[in-house]
């Protein structure tokens, strides 16, 4: 089956529904690299087969680090929204909208809850990990150097080649980085991730000119440091604010999950007024 080429020719889904006032909630946390915490090893015992193998495959230490570091973060913080050990979280792969085949998102496995959306990336030292009530994709990626800005423009939208060739040539690898943060994290929203076309869809900023984002998606900057970019795309309006946490070092070491996760800190605005995150109180009082 050949891949859209436009932005309607996917499923992108409708518009979701999940708090009060039919906003999406949204938590967002930075994983930066393990420093040593005391004498505490990370929680390597919590990730399954899978993750231990994909781990012990990466060539640089400390890659493999960053890894193992993103997906404890992850599996943490679905434990905790969830009200399980990190242990009982498992994924599955949903089906590619483009080509049908079993790479599209990750999700939980069926009966853990389908109304709990995650999303995770890493890249040069920090990770972003996300978890929302509607199909939700990030991405962070270190700013890239001139050459490879000016190497990938080519793979781009028009309209986005447009904007580019009018940023400064000083500021362009900040504003290329950018961009590509927005455009794979809505990829990954979707689904498809890279197996469609950087070119199928519009994620420059909008203006007067004919170019519009994809329709019933939210696509957000974020700011995840000096040296990296950062884009969260969410299928409908997500609840404001959306701050970036910082997630505690001890967090990733040994130790009971309990104790871990439970100084989560909470929402004051909106009806999220609990210690757990936004997420973890929709989910309360969704039924599953």
């Amino acid at each position: 089956m050949p891949l859209p080429t436009d932005s309607t020719a996917h499923d992108t889904g409708s518009a979701p529904r999940s708090a009060d006032d039919g906003r999406v909630a949204v938590d967002l946390w930075l994983v930066r690299y393990p420093a040593r915490h005391g004498t505490g090893r990370l929680a390597v015992a919590e990730l399954d087969a899978q993750e231990r193998t994909r781990a012990d495959a990466f060539l640089r230490p400390r890659d493999a680090l960053l890894y193992t570091a993103a997906h404890l973060a992850l599996r943490r913080l679905l434990a905790a929204a969830l009200g399980l050990t990190p242990q009982d979280v498992s994924y599955v792969r949903e089906s590619c909208p483009g080509c049908g085949r079993p790479h599209g998102r990750p999700a939980l496995r069926p009966g853990l809850s389908p109304a709990l959306h995650f999303s995770l990336s890493h890249s040069s030292g920090r990770a972003l990990v996300a978890l929302a009530t509607a199909p939700v994709g990030v991405d962070i990626q270190r700013t890239p150097s001139a050459a490879a800005t000016e190497a990938c423009v080519r793979l781009l939208h028009p309209g986005e080649r447009a904007e580019l060739e009018e940023t400064p040539q000083d500021r362009r690898g900040t504003a290329f980085g950018q961009l590509w943060a927005r455009k794979e994290a809505y990829l990954k929203g979707i689904g498809t991730g890279l197996e469609r076309p950087a070119h199928a869809d519009y994620l420059g900023t909008p203006g007067p000119g004919p170019w519009r984002r994809p329709p019933h998606w939210t696509v957000l900057d974020l700011f995840a440091g000096p040296a990296h970019a950062a884009a969260v795309a969410v299928l409908g309006t997500p609840a404001e604010p959306l701050p970036v946490r910082p997630l505690p070092a001890e967090w990733l070491y040994e130790g009971a999950a309990a104790r871990v996760v439970a100084p989560m800190p909470g929402r004051t605005e909106g009806r999220c007024t609990s210690r757990a995150t936004g997420v973890r109180q929709t989910m309360k009082e969704t039924p599953t």
